[in-house]
């Protein structure tokens, strides 16, 4: 079951997700519970794991966005339905999310750094997809990652704006905690955790996070290297429960899609 929201069309594709009503309460306990909105360091250092609270505007936040159509770009606030990251290209201008979120193909802008209405560092066009073959041909779920060029806006590419992660594949499920970070679609904030990823199957990893709900689909999983090493999204196209979340394992097939997406101008 998708973690994309209902409200685009893209959710003809399949079932949403049913929205958690009890977000904003939880939420607002673990900030009471927790005295820094940035819960965790992406390592395996002192910090709580598997707590779920509003991540801080900083640097690492600007890099992680939410996904809208093109014809919500100029009324915002309600209207995202997946997340995405800027990972580090030649070209500067690349965005990684699941694979189900780019299935549709409704023109599409994404807002990195997004929070409670507003777009800090500017509303940006998707000029092209790039989704794995085995995704294309027939949904497998050990495809559901993708990347997204990013048009230039005002001169500039997107990563020279809000910087970037970097992609890597071949990384061993679990070797560190990773913090995962997405827009869930009852919010206008995003949200993060910090946990230790476990392996599901050889093609699938897991982790433990509560509230990932619908909206939280492409949220990137970054370890204390500024690596992305998983994307929320695989297997149940997210997972079928708010509490646990799952990625594809990056390997070949992922290198391979990133090479073609970097090398687009």
């Amino acid at each position: 079951m998708k973690r994309t929201s209902g409200i685009q069309s893209h959710a003809r594709h399949v079932r949403p997700r049913a929205r958690t009503r009890n977000s904003a309460l939880f939420v607002g306990l673990v900030l009471i519970a927790v005295t820094s909105a940035s819960v965790a360091s992406a390592s395996d250092g002192p910090g709580p794991l598997g707590v779920t609270a509003v991540i801080a505007e900083n640097a690492q936040s600007a890099r992680i966005g939410a996904l809208f159509g093109v014809d919500r770009a100029d009324d915002l606030p309600g209207n995202h339905f997946c997340t995405a990251s800027v990972v580090h290209s030649p070209n500067r201008n690349l965005v990684l999310t699941a694979a189900h979120c780019l299935t549709d193909d409704t023109d599409l802008v994404f807002a990195p750094g997004y929070r409670d209405g507003k777009a800090p560092y500017g509303v940006w066009q998707v000029k092209k997809r790039f989704l794995p073959e085995g995704w294309s041909r027939d949904q497998d779920e050990d495809s559901d990652l993708a990347f997204a060029v990013i048009a230039p806006k005002d001169g500039r590419d997107i990563e020279d704006v809000v910087g970037s992660n970097r992609f890597v594949s071949g990384v061993a499920t679990g070797a560190t905690a990773v913090t995962v970070t997405g827009y869930p679609d009852s919010r206008e904030v995003p949200i993060t955790c910090t946990n230790k990823p476990h392996s599901h199957s050889r093609t699938q990893q897991r982790i433990d996070c509560p509230e990932f709900t619908s909206g939280t689909s492409g949220s990137p999983w970054v370890n204390g290297d500024r690596q992305v090493v998983g994307v929320l999204g695989g297997h149940e196209q997210g997972g079928s429960t708010a509490d646990t979340s799952y990625s594809v394992v990056f390997g070949a097939e992922a290198a391979a899609l990133y090479k073609d997406a970097a090398a687009d101008p």
